[in-house]
């Protein structure tokens, strides 16, 4: 049907420090690796081969995905690196260069490649989008989406003509400036032909090198505008609101694991709670091996992850809180999403362990 390509070697700096230890497709929603949800979509859509490039913490993927066989595919990686003072140091080269570096190594891309971001829920439907990119005889194809006018200042904007062939591209432009509304969602479908376009050897970029010189060029370069769900997680911002859309159910193929032990509130394995004194309005996870204390009130969306500890008189509000995380007594989590090391709120402020300008306390539950 197609291959793929997952572009996962960046350091993800924008959602720090959620990606100070993890690769950034590493993240998890519901307990499972955002880069999980693409593989387990590809899979589903009859794609089997798939190419990750890789970089910062890479092993980290490498060793949750291995040759991807547990998901009925083949995953192959390559790492982009260099030798500097005898350590072994990532060094990324680019979206495009990453590309052409595998296909001068073995020629991989020798069909129909769909290449996506390694960073973004999606439940695009593959074939329409390959069968539309057939149907123009396009060289390449943007996905694209299209958002209120107020947002656009948050995307590359794709701009086409009529037949929706793509005239150019405006860079996160003022709402008064913008000349469309179409966002690319960092999904192309590219011919083999187009990685020849791309100069050996280099660091070379997809949008703001590839794309420009496809227009220069005047090749068969179409946008395709469809609607589905294209779940972002650009910020920290964005990763809160996404857990909290999907703890909400909003969000197909993505189901509330452990057990439904009252009306919106799961559980995992091995908990203890005090389920006389506490008061959890769902929807609410408790994971594995969860304390949870008398007196404790969580209203969802909450999202505790395994081995945490609540103490009394805590409260946890609309968050998300990873694994091990033990939130001391009388201190009120509020729209966070913490770690035993820190606390990030909505917006994006972040408070580490041990900050005594702060008045939460919390730490490691394995302490």
């Amino acid at each position: 049907m197609a291959k793929a390509m997952i572009l996962a070697a960046g350091q993800g700096t924008r959602v720090r420090p959620l990606t100070k230890q993890t690769p950034k497709p590493m993240v998890p929603i519901l307990g499972q690796p955002v880069l999980e949800y693409i593989i387990e979509h590809l899979a589903r859509h009859g794609i089997k081969e798939i190419m990750i490039n890789v970089a910062f913490n890479h092993w980290k993927i490498e060793n949750y995905f291995g040759d991807g066989h547990r998901w009925g595919v083949q995953i192959g990686y390559a790492y982009e690196g260099v030798r500097e003072h005898g350590e072994i140091l990532p060094r990324p080269v680019g979206s495009a260069g990453g590309m052409r570096r595998i296909q001068d190594f073995s020629g991989f891309f020798d069909e129909t490649t769909l290449v996506l971001c390694g960073d973004a829920i999606i439940d695009l439907d593959i074939g329409a989008a390959l069968a539309e990119h057939h149907a123009k005889q396009a060289m390449a194809s943007v996905v694209a989406l299209e958002v209120p006018e107020d947002q656009v200042q948050n995307y590359g904007i794709v701009v086409s003509d009529a037949e929706g062939r793509i005239t150019s591209f405006q860079e996160k432009p003022k709402p008064s400036e913008a000349r469309s509304r179409l966002a690319s969602t960092g999904i192309y479908i590219f011919e083999p032909s187009v990685i020849d376009l791309v100069p050996p050897g280099q660091e070379f970029d997809i949008g703001s090198q590839l794309f420009p010189l496809l227009v220069e060029k005047q090749l068969p370069f179409y946008a395709q505008n469809r609607f589905f769900n294209w779940i972002d997680i650009g910020r920290v911002s964005d990763y809160w609101a996404v857990c909290q859309r999907v703890l909400r159910g909003e969000v197909e193929q993505m189901q509330m694991p452990g057990t439904e032990v009252r009306p919106g509130v799961w559980v995992g394995l091995n908990t203890r709670i005090d389920w006389d004194t506490v008061h959890i309005t769902g929807p609410v996870y408790i994971g594995s091996s969860t304390c949870i204390e008398p007196g404790v009130t969580i209203e969802g969306p909450t999202w505790i992850g395994h081995g945490s500890l609540l103490r009394e008189g805590s409260k946890v509000v609309r968050s998300v809180l990873f694994e091990y995380t033990r939130v001391n007594q009388g201190t009120v989590f509020d729209e966070v999403v913490a770690s035993s090391q820190y606390c990030v709120d909505r917006h994006g402020k972040t408070t580490y362990q041990g900050d005594e300008s702060t008045s939460l306390r919390w730490g490691d539950a394995r302490a």
